[in-house]
């Protein structure tokens, strides 16, 4: 039993502060004493993710949850610092107070906006100027290699078009989809090693179609990939109901099944 810790009826920030050194320490729990940066990676974008799941539900309970569990990541990180006099949770949220104000002029300044573009204008322009990014390519090369890939392809390119580096219009875009994909069956035809560099491509051009039309590329392909299980789920109750194997069935059978889960969801 750990001595001088009270138990209370609510917690706030400081007790997780505290609660983490605790669990940290030589008289705390040995896992959580384990624990370094890269061992955590996993934990961290695990609960990122479950807070994300938790909005697509509208589950106020379930959000409540998992934000305390992402802002125990944050803790746990700035803990392992703090552990060998880098920084501590305080020098965090001091280091995001000041962001936020010098990339708010509009707020904390004199500086007038009259929309919600203008503020985006001016924080991208503030960041860049804070980072020191003179060239695009800097500010490319600022986006994380670890987001996940159509996030980073998007972020990509809306930075070579705000150099000019860019289509007029969608139509351009998505005539780049078609080419892309004629040199894809050119590679597949031919067997070359280039078929995973030339479907690269063809996502990267079709990321591109996603940008000019406004729609997230990441929530496109996840609604695509729901109505796809959706429809597969349906299917195979079908099958099972009009005694089908699907595995011994013809690729003929399977399609006229799906067809009809096609047509009843339209």
């Amino acid at each position: 039993m750990i001595e001088n810790f009270y138990f209370k009826d609510n917690y706030n920030i400081n007790d997780l502060i505290e609660i983490m050194k605790i669990l940290r320490s030589p008289e705390g729990c040995p896992w959580d004493a384990e624990r370094d940066h890269a061992s955590n990676k996993k934990s961290l974008i695990e609960e990122t993710y479950e807070v994300i799941e938790a909005i697509n539900k509208n589950d106020r309970e379930l959000l409540l949850e998992e934000l305390g569990d992402v802002l125990l990541q944050v803790v746990f990180h700035a803990q392992m610092e703090s552990e060998i006099d880098s920084f501590d949770f305080d020098d965090v949220c001091d280091g995001i107070c000041k962001k936020l104000i010098i990339r708010h002029p509009h707020v904390f300044g004199d500086v007038q906006v009259e929309n919600s573009e203008q503020v985006l204008s001016n924080w991208d322009d503030i960041k860049r100027q804070t980072k020191e990014h003179k060239t695009t390519t800097q500010a490319m090369n600022s986006v994380p290699r670890e987001l996940p890939a159509l996030m980073r392809a998007t972020k990509i390119q809306a930075k070579a078009k705000k150099a000019g580096f860019d289509w007029d219009n969608v139509d351009g875009a998505l005539a780049k989809v078609f080419e892309e994909a004629h040199e894809l069956q050119v590679e597949i035809d031919r067997n070359s090693d280039k078929i995973e560099e030339e479907l690269g491509d063809l996502l990267f051009a079709v990321v591109n179609v996603s940008r000019f039309l406004k729609v997230d590329a990441e929530e496109a392909l996840t609604s695509a990939t729901d109505k796809f299980f959706n429809r597969f789920s349906k299917i195979e109750k079908l099958a099972t109901e009009r005694g089908f194997n699907m595995k011994e069935s013809s690729l003929e059978e399977l399609d006229k099944l799906w067809e009809e889960v096609k047509k009843k969801d339209i």
